[in-house]
């Protein structure tokens, strides 16, 4: 097997390393939803939660969650805007039409 193929093969940006939660929360990210957390007062994270467009809490969308897309770099910011979803993201998740 040729290296760059094996390697693309073992790629963290491949869609089959990627859960059913971190698809779920990338979804609604790319469809204007917003991760939003609660700090202590040392000002570290405590709590991530993901919301979507229309206000509900996503039960999905936890610190650890969040933790492992900003690693896998699935979400960014930049400037101090809100996290959004990266081309990375967009390429590594299979689109799912929303049923609303």
């Amino acid at each position: 097997m040729p290296e760059d193929l094996s390697a693309d093969l073992n790629s963290r940006d491949n869609p089959l390393n990627i859960s059913k939660h971190e698809k779920r929360v990338l979804h609604v990210l790319a469809q204007g939803g917003a991760i939003h957390f609660e700090y202590m007062t040392n000002g570290k994270m405590r709590k991530a939660s993901c919301i979507t467009q229309d206000g509900h809490v996503l039960a999905d969308g936890s610190l650890k969650l969040f933790d492992r897309l900003k690693k896998r770099r699935f979400v960014k910011s930049e400037n101090g805007r809100p996290y959004r979803t990266t081309r990375r993201d967009i390429r590594s998740v299979n689109p799912q039409y929303d049923s609303r």
